[in-house]
Parts: C-alpha cells; structure tokens; sequence
C-alpha cells in the first residue's frame, strides 16, 4: 500500500502522526508543503484546509486520527 503524509513544519499534529507510523511500523513517503508548494496547491484543489493529511490507496485521513491510522497497518 502507498501511503502518502502530507504535513508542514512545526506542526504538532504532524509530527505525532510521523512518530504513530514509524512506532507502528507503517513505511510512508512524507511531502512537506513548506518545500513543496504545489503539493499545498494540490490539497486546497481536493478541498484539504489542513494538516497533516494521509492518503492511500483505500482511504484518505484528515488530522491526528490514531484510530483510523491503525488501519492503515492492517
């Protein structure tokens, strides 16, 4: 499963969801919109007003939300 992160800096939120996937053994690529702008542009277009923001294959998630996390490690 392809597991995309999208988070900014000093962003709390985001953070806490980097530490739940790698303490959960979920492998993730992480795009920060702070490097990357047209990822930023990318997310308002799919109507995202903040992050972090976890999209896969099967789901998308929207905050620090461990319970829907888990089941990215199933």
């Amino acid at each position: 499963m392809n597991i995309t992160l999208f988070s900014k800096n000093n962003c709390m939120q985001c953070k806490m969801t980097k530490r739940f996937l790698a303490e959960n053994n979920i492998s993730f690529e992480e795009v920060n919109i702070d490097n990357e702008p047209n990822a930023l542009d990318w997310l308002k277009e799919q109507g995202f007003q903040s992050v972090p923001v976890i999209t896969s294959d099967a789901t998308t998630v929207v905050g620090f939300r461990p319970d829907q996390l888990r089941q990215l490690a199933s």
